[in-house]
């Protein structure tokens, strides 16, 4: 193996390059996704019909399908209309259709809501009803009980899943060197590969750095289930 090669300071600052458009891609696509998980969980456990049939039908398509396709859909369906092509030159949001790095966003954050949002949803139906009459019972209205007993314990409890997740979308970020100009660390072993012809050594590479970042997110997690999820530990008697 000549691990040399990979070692050179232009294909060094190669994976760096990846290793920070898959952190970025990492951390907009969870922000954007955690903004529209909430809301949709909010209507798949709220009392209206239709817009909780609507969310339910989004994220079984969402979860049913192949994350690759979505990405395709997007970059080469949405992106390539001549539609949206004749605008995005001056018409907000088309402008952003002609970015890979928006294409391939818009997918994962699409793609993580739908999953966080059934995540939350469950969370939220978990609630146990002793704690809702409590706060009803303290005299809170319906919006101070979602705010202040429903969502916090919620969003407790869904942790650990969360946790798995974030994990799989920092793998499923390799997807976006499927994207044109998309040098993500994937993409970046991809480029090495073919120009030394080392699959081998381009890949292990690439690999070595989603495990490291994978070890740091699990720490991080597992931190913050020890702290916010301390009093589900079993007691000593």
């Amino acid at each position: 193996m000549n691990w040399a090669v990979i070692l050179e300071p232009q294909n060094l600052a190669l994976y760096g390059q990846g290793v920070l458009t898959t952190l970025g891609l990492l951390a907009s696509s969870l922000a954007v996704g955690a903004v529209l998980a909430l809301v949709f969980a909010l209507l798949l456990t709220g009392p209206w019909a239709g817009p909780r049939w609507a969310v339910a039908a989004y994220t079984y398509c969402i979860r049913g399908t192949p994350l690759l396709i979505q990405v395709y859909l997007i970059y080469y369906g949405l992106g390539q209309l001549e539609w949206i092509q004749a605008r995005w030159d001056t018409v907000w949001p088309w402008t952003h259709f002609k970015q890979p790095f928006f294409c391939a966003l818009l997918a994962f954050s699409l793609n993580t809501a739908g999953y966080t949002a059934e995540m939350l949803a469950g969370a939220i139906r978990d609630t146990p009803a002793g704690e809702i009459e409590a706060a009803q019972a303290y005299g809170m209205s319906r919006f101070q009980v979602l705010r202040h007993i429903v969502l916090p314990g919620a969003l407790r409890r869904s942790l650990p899943a969360y946790s798995n997740e974030v994990v799989m979308m920092l793998h499923s970020t390799s997807l976006a060197s499927a994207v044109p100009s998309m040098m993500d660390i994937t993409g970046a072993a991809s480029r090495i590969y073919s120009d030394y012809y080392l699959p081998f050594e381009a890949y292990l590479a690439a690999a070595a750095l989603y495990l490291l970042a994978s070890f740091c997110l699990i720490g991080l997690f597992k931190l913050a289930e020890g702290r916010y999820l301390a009093y589900l530990a079993p007691r000593p008697h």
